[in-house]
């Protein structure tokens, strides 16, 4: 595994020396653009809208529009300057109980691994953490971008959670919820928490897998062996639209037979 950023952990005056690696998998399937009669793979290309030519890169700038349509250009330089200072350290700036952060600010985790000579040191850290029960607030930068996040014990390893700043997260009230005029009844209510509970289960994320991928590859398979003959899929039954006005009860009545069925 290729470690994506070497530099330290600063917590108070002590420095520990680690190696950042992603700590989640992408599973997707590729699939390429092709031009559908020939195979013939798409390419992208620089097109210039005004006269569509192909613009070589040396040539190409980066520009902020402005509200008439007229760019103000920057040049590396210029882009670098406002970035913020690269620097190699992984910065504690506050200590938090970690059930206090909501879930929406989370957003992609990282494994931490220390250098050989900082073993002693990761550990300390590890062990204070889970000691205090409290995760680590933190600021780093990967790829000339500033970052916030929080340093966690897991076991024998401490994970960076990257989180989302505030300013990055939509406010709900800008959609039309329904308010506190708008409530179900006791008997729905009920009923509801009758679902909940029969669907309550201990969390296990390796009971949970990504259909689509499985039967994408099964897909795959399947016409690739045919070797070129049409594969007919099975038709998917059409599920039973109800209208807005059938009861809620009967769709909750209807749950709970499938749930016991």
């Amino acid at each position: 595994m290729k470690a994506l950023w070497k530099g330290g952990i600063s917590f108070g005056l002590v420095n520990i020396p680690v190696k950042l690696y992603s700590g989640s998998v992408t599973h997707r399937i590729d699939l390429d653009m092709i031009r559908k009669k020939d195979q013939c793979q798409i390419e992208y290309v620089r097109i210039c809208r005004k006269d569509g030519k192909e613009v070589p890169w040396d040539e190409i700038a980066k520009g902020y529009r402005k509200e008439n349509g007229d760019y103000v250009v920057l040049d590396k330089d210029e882009i670098a300057k406002a970035m913020p200072e690269k620097t190699q350290t992984i910065d504690i700036f506050e200590f938090v109980i970690e059930n206090e952060i909501p879930s929406k600010y989370l957003e992609k985790p990282y494994l931490i691994e220390p250098e050989k000579a900082a073993a002693k040191t990761y550990a300390l850290l590890r062990d204070a953490l889970k000691e205090s029960k409290k995760v680590g607030l933190c600021k780093f930068i990967i790829r000339s971008s500033e970052h916030i996040g929080i340093l966690k014990p897991e076991e024998d390893a401490i994970l960076l959670i990257q989180m989302r700043f505030d300013q990055d997260l939509r406010d709900p009230k800008e959609l039309k919820l329904p308010g506190k005029t708008v409530s179900a009844t006791k008997k729905e209510i009920d009923m509801a928490m009758t679902i909940i509970d029969q669907l309550t289960d201990k969390f296990e994320p390796e009971k949970y897998k990504d259909t689509y991928k499985d039967e994408l590859l099964k897909l795959i398979k399947k016409k690739a062996a045919a070797k070129g003959k049409k594969v007919v899929e099975k038709a998917v039954p059409a599920k039973k639209e109800r209208h807005p006005a059938d009861d809620l009860l009967d769709q909750l009545r209807a749950s709970l037979e499938a749930i016991k069925n």
